[in-house]
């Protein structure tokens, strides 16, 4: 295959440190070391294998000026996204790093030395530059929170030697290196490829449309999925790859292969769009398919696009004689059903009958369960994705309960348990505050620190049991608005969270207190009550508000279930 667009030979930094594993292992054993994060790691790995090429490490600020400013690296090389080492003003005192000095790097799934960094460079990202050349500068794009809330204040650069390659233990078949994928090209005497970059499932529209591309340039397929990061709400990779594999033998025979690209994605669309372009050509294929919108976030708040829908094509267009490699623009494919065929949206004269399901309306589907038609896509690829999105009545869910104590919430907890048990349908579990203290949070006080840490452990036990498609019940007083928010974006990962907010007034609590717990807070003999000398916060957005001083316990939970009934969730198939 040709060579990479830089220009040189491929950057296999595995291959090259290969006659120096054994010593450099040794000496990282013997170096401070930096953990790296997931992001970091996804980077690791490109830079390593060469599917960063020309990148040899992490970027010097020499280097990161130039790809914010001008997309070119120092050295004049093409690059469009920085490609940073992280670190907070602590790791860097801590690790002893310095220009000139040496750290080992290491994962954080299982201890292992992966590289060993030599430090050129220490410095503070202009972030604000960062954040409007690199992404567009809209505070609602998800890189750009990344950059300003998870992000560290300092960049380290430097170059990398390579000790070891990153472990997966997952479809380890499909993940080729660049080299090792050129290798399979030219043992499958391929010299023409078209590579199609994905995030999402594989549908009939896009293996039309592969076919197609792959056809007008005589060229074989090259389905490239990410499985590194990508926008946060995406379906996950297990499930896409599925996908993938499913579709595969609908390709004539010999057309296409997979290979997995572990790239954390940043959504930044036309800087992306050229980032991707390289890292295809470093692959081995010598035509890209960029496609509308291509790696765009969607839309902000105010329903506006973060670019417009052909920017990338036209960024990456800019430069096509330069990264070597051809754009193929993506075709919007349109189903026609009176001939029973796929079509670019562009060559359908007016008048013809076309059919569509959007991304929106096929998650509709997946949800209730309706039928998705071989139209649009293949049984067994509908097959793989219905056991990925079972029906709203299969799916978990938690409801939260949060209020006073002596509210009446662990009451109400305790009977919806048995009520949606008595249903049946779907395991039960109830997570009542007390119970949860005991069991999970015994070394944990009251202090507002402490407090948080006890919901985020309800929040996570309730995360995992909603992902398990259980009915979760969870009630403790939670008295603070960010720890409730918190618990819910961690269970809004797998499933629906409700939350009802027993709004029973503090006297009539304090009054029908039969354990007499709030007579010794007001003596002084419990420190830190809550609605005594500790706040509550009252919810902003609950889904429900009850009062147990105005209506029975039945009462109570016949309204939760009818809130749960209108979202699907114990609707009887």
């Amino acid at each position: 295959m040709a060579n990479p667009p830089h220009g040189g030979v491929l950057k296999d930094l595995i291959a090259r440190d290969a006659p120096r594993r054994k010593q450099l292992f040794e000496e990282a054993e013997t170096l401070p070391a930096i953990v790296l994060t997931e992001r970091q790691l996804c980077d690791l790995e490109l830079i390593l294998n060469g599917g960063f090429s020309p990148l040899e490490g992490f970027m010097s600020q020499k280097d990161y000026d130039g790809v914010v400013s001008e997309n070119r690296l120092a050295d004049g090389n093409l690059f469009s996204i920085p490609i940073t080492l992280d670190l907070s003003k602590e790791t860097i005192e801590e690790t002893g790093v310095k220009p000139g000095a040496r750290i080992a790097l290491r994962d954080f799934r299982d201890d292992r030395n992966l590289a060993i960094i030599t430090v050129e460079d220490i410095y503070r990202p202009d972030k604000e530059k960062e954040a409007k050349e690199v992404f567009g500068g809209d505070p609602e794009h998800p890189a750009i929170k990344y950059l300003f809330n998870q992000a560290q204040e300092y960049y380290v650069g430097g170059k990398i030697e390579a000790i070891d390659r990153l472990m997966h233990y997952d479809y380890v078949a499909l993940r080729y290196s660049p080299a090792e994928l050129r290798l399979h090209f030219d043992k499958l005497g391929w010299s023409r490829v078209v590579a199609f970059q994905t995030r999402n499932p594989m549908h009939r529209a896009h293996r039309e449309l592969t076919v197609r591309a792959a056809r007008a340039r005589q060229a074989n397929v090259l389905i490239h999925p990410v499985v590194g990061l990508t926008k946060p709400g995406d379906i996950d990779h297990f499930t896409r790859v599925r996908v993938y594999q499913a579709l595969l033998p609908r390709y004539p025979n010999g057309m296409a292969v997979i290979s997995l690209l572990p790239l954390a994605m940043r959504m930044a669309g036309p800087r992306e769009a050229i980032w991707h372009a390289i890292i295809r050509k470093n692959h081995g294929a010598t035509h890209f398919i960029v496609g509308r919108d291509h790696a765009g976030p969607g839309k902000n708040s105010k329903g506006v696009d973060f670019y417009g829908p052909y920017d990338a094509q036209h960024a990456v267009e800019k430069y096509r004689e330069e990264l070597g490699i051809e754009v193929v623009p993506f075709q919007q494919m349109t189903y026609l059903p009176d001939s029973d065929e796929y079509r670019p949206k562009d060559e359908v004269p007016p008048g013809v009958r076309t059919l569509d399901i959007s991304g929106t309306e096929l998650r509709k589907r997946l949800r209730t369960g309706a039928e998705i038609p071989e139209w649009f896509s293949y049984p067994e690829v509908v097959r793989v994705l219905r056991e990925s999105n079972p029906p709203r009545n299969k799916q978990g869910f938690t409801v939260f309960l949060t209020g006073y104590q002596n509210s009446g919430k662990d009451a109400i907890a305790r009977a919806l348990n048995v009520t949606l048990n008595q249903q049946g349908g779907r395991s039960v579990s109830l997570l009542l505050g007390e119970t949860v203290r005991h069991e999970l949070s015994s070394e944990l006080g009251f202090s507002r620190q402490d407090r948080d840490k006890n919901i985020a452990r309800i929040a996570f036990v309730a995360g995992e049991l909603t992902k398990a498609g259980a009915a979760v019940i969870a009630a403790p007083i939670a008295p603070f608005e960010a720890s409730r928010k918190h618990a819910r974006e961690l269970v809004e990962k797998y499933g629906s969270f409700y939350l009802v907010h027993v709004a029973t007034p503090l006297e009539y609590c304090e009054k029908t207190d039969k354990r007499g717990i709030y007579a010794k807070a007001r003596k002084g003999e419990i420190k830190g009550f809550t609605g005594v000398d500790d706040p509550y916060e009252t919810p902003e957005k609950a889904d429900l508000v009850v009062d147990a001083s105005k209506q029975n316990v039945r009462t109570i939970v016949h309204q939760i279930v009818l809130l749960l009934e209108a979202e699907g969730l114990l609707e009887q198939l």
